[in-house]
């Protein structure tokens, strides 16, 4: 889905940005396959357990459904394993602890556990998107195992969760995309006058039941539509816009690729074929952000080529005869060799380096315990912690009346306090309106419908409206509020449609204060941990160009020089030396792909911390002044990056810098090494030497 937001441009450019963010939501299709899981899961398992009698394990594993369908979003099948599957462990092990701590400590002891839990869960969530969920799900089900009374054993409860996880995991690894079996796979064009509408068939032998592969196979081709649209916007206001889809292609089909395998190697035919189309479109975005970089407008035929390989991908079949560019410059003959490459390929299919850089456990523990993780897990501690804490003084004084679960407020201060997941005053706004509709809906729909039927039907279709849910937080908020009302009255609580918009609003409160007091440390962690990683990514990738065995005259690099031309160690990359030490390049095509690894680091980083800093922006001015003017560091890092591969085509094409190539990295030099404490480079160290002025 598309990020754009629905707002017309004059009245978002009116309204603050904590407000404009509020009101963003994304759009793209309805995501049909997932609306059909969403409908097959939680109802379902909710109705067999009403069957058989087990009505409370029956809520727990359409919780774990619920929680697993958020994070059910467009991508490989193998991918999914990784990001439904990792959280769902996670939340079955908070299940657990929940549960035992809610029966044996008292209500002190259990807030001080919370808040252990929160600063563990908050230091794991600025690892990435998957650890987050894990995060999320270990703090929810720990809230929902002490809070919510059952009369099952916590690892019965576990094992249930993880049941209902489960489930949805292998209704989306076995079930097909819409259209898989109906063989609706497109073949590239084989000539420029032939209509799209005609462009069916010519499939491979299997493609029409190989529905396996699908979401690797539309990853990776639109990774091809994406070098195609940047060589169309060429010379014209959207090339860096275009550049950045690209990086997002990039990522989202390295992501699909690189999931979870019990062999190291690809072991099909189709999936090899997939590596080799993903490795083969590297040097198509190089030499594509290149052209980009130099800002001439290119004909259409430039970008007809990928286009052609986009097609062949969709289709699973061969490419045809692929259009020349003109060779004119040295970037266009560089995306002239990167076409006959893929062509080649693209008929060869021998797989190919994925070229992602893979985190060992140094990395990710520097990630936890850095400036971002200690500010997120703090952060998430005394939020988590607080919520515990008033939500079992309101119960003990039986604020609650009838009702024995305390977990809504805790778990609501969840899914508010995470910072990678929204702007703390956008989500705060989004869940109080989510919340009181969804209450007041299931109010309306709790007097009309028969119990239990009505109310597992109701789960069924709030199961299927998830997926689509995601693209605005009051909306997904609305669904889960209906969803968990309608859980846990099968469960034989009474409707508490007022009381949950009470603790909904305590949780609002909790979390704006404890996100607005003064914390330890510098403020905004997350961003300045972003931009730290993007600048040294940046740089090595700069080093690597500017170093390398190719580079046939002197360059002052930032991190000094070193011309003797004799074998340098590379920096470590996936996929490349499996034991981790440092490589060495003696040849060109060793060199191409270490550097294609680094260039991959540098764009998703960069990415990374766009994310972080718009995010930021997004907050209240008492917290978004604290990374004002880290967008412009952004700014400067990508042109930079984007410099770095114009000048890595220019010198395997001449050997040597143009003088506006040399100018530009000069002055981008001189302008970062402004801001070297802001972000937070070492003078030395593991990364390199001092940037040089």
């Amino acid at each position: 889905m598309s990020p754009r937001p629905s707002l017309p441009v004059r009245v978002r450019a009116a309204l603050p940005p904590w407000l404009a963010h509020a009101l963003r939501a994304q759009r793209g299709p309805v995501p049909w396959s997932a609306v059909v899981r969403g409908a097959l899961a939680a109802g379902p398992l909710l109705l067999v357990a009403v069957l058989v009698d087990r009505v409370s394990l029956g809520v727990v594993a359409a919780v774990a459904a619920m929680l697993a369908g958020i994070n059910d979003r467009p991508g490989s099948r193998r991918a999914s394993v990784r990001r439904l599957g990792a959280p769902a462990l996670a939340g079955a092990a908070g299940l657990l602890a929940g549960t035992y701590a809610g029966e044996h400590v008292g209500a002190v002891a259990l807030t001080f556990v919370f808040t252990g839990l929160g600063l563990l869960a908050g230091g794991i969530s600025a690892i990435g998107p998957v650890a987050s969920g894990a995060g999320t799900q270990l703090l929810v089900a720990a809230a929902i195992g002490a809070g919510m009374p059952l009369p099952d054993s916590g690892w019965v409860r576990a094992l249930a969760f993880l049941a209902g996880a489960g489930w949805l995991l292998v209704l989306r690894l076995v079930l097909p995309t819409p259209g898989a079996l109906a063989g609706d796979f497109r073949r590239a064009p084989q000539g420029p006058g032939e209509p799209r509408h005609e462009r069916l068939g010519a499939f491979r032998p299997g493609s029409r039941l190989d529905f396996r592969f699908d979401g690797e196979r539309a990853a990776v081709a639109t990774v091809y539509d994406a070098v195609a649209e940047l060589l169309d916007a060429t010379g014209t206001e959207d090339a860096l816009a275009r550049r950045a889809a690209l990086t997002a292609a990039l990522d989202h089909a390295q992501d699909s690729l690189a999931g979870p395998r019990l062999r190291r190697y690809a072991s099909s035919a189709a999936e090899r074929r997939l590596h080799a189309q993903y490795a083969a479109a590297l040097p198509l975005a190089e030499a594509a952000t290149a052209l980009a970089w130099a800002g001439e407008p290119l004909t259409e035929r430039a970008s007809e080529g990928p286009r052609r390989l986009a097609a062949a991908v969709r289709g699973n079949a061969s490419t045809g005869p692929l259009p020349a560019p003109s060779r004119s410059v040295p970037a266009l003959r560089a995306l002239d060799d990167a076409l006959l490459r893929a062509a080649d390929a693209f008929d060869q299919g021998g797989g190919g380096d994925l070229h992602t850089r893979r985190r060992g456990a140094r990395d990710l523990l520097r990630t936890v315990f850095g400036v971002g993780g200690r500010e997120y897990g703090l952060r998430v501690a005394l939020c988590f912690g607080a919520s515990a804490a008033v939500a079992q003084g309101l119960y003990h004084s039986h604020w609650y009346g009838q009702h024995t679960h305390w977990y809504w407020l805790p778990a609501t201060a969840v899914f508010l306090v995470k910072p990678d997941l929204g702007p703390l005053v956008s989500r705060v706004l989004c869940r109080a309106a989510g919340t009181v509709l969804g209450a007041l809906l299931f109010a309306a729909f709790a007097a009309v419908l028969p119990r239990p039927e009505g109310l597992v039907a109701l789960v069924a279709l709030c199961g299927a409206l998830v997926p689509v849910s995601t693209r605005h937080f009051a909306a997904q908020t609305s669904v889960v509020t209906v969803l968990v009302l309608a859980l846990v009255m099968v469960g034989g609580e009474p409707q508490a449609s007022v009381s949950r918009i009470t603790e909904t609003l305590l949780a609002c409160a909790i979390v704006l204060i404890v996100g607005h007091l003064p914390m330890p440390g510098e403020r905004g962690g997350q961003v300045q941990a972003r931009l730290t990683a993007a600048a040294t990514a940046a740089h090595a990738y700069l080093v690597h160009v500017l170093d390398g065995p190719d580079t046939r005259d002197g360059v002052n690099t930032p991190y000094g020089t070193d011309h003797s031309g004799a074998a340098r160690p590379l920096p470590s990359t996936g996929g490349t030396d499996s034991s981790g030490s440092a490589l060495y390049a003696p040849d060109r095509s060793d060199v191409r792909a270490v550097r294609w690894t680094l260039r991959r680091e540098a764009y998703r980083t960069l990415a990374e911390a766009r994310t972080a800093i718009a995010l930021s922006a997004a907050e209240l001015p008492a917290l978004a002044r604290h990374t004002e003017g880290a967008d412009e560091i952004a700014a400067l890092l990508e042109r930079l990056v984007d410099t770095t591969t114009a000048c890595a085509v220019h010198l395997d094409e001449t050997g040597s810098l143009s003088s506006r190539q040399s100018g530009q990295l000069a002055e981008l030099l001189e302008e970062l090494s402004a801001h070297r404490d802001r972000l937070g480079l070492p003078v030395e160290g593991p990364q390199g030497p001092a940037v040089a002025v």
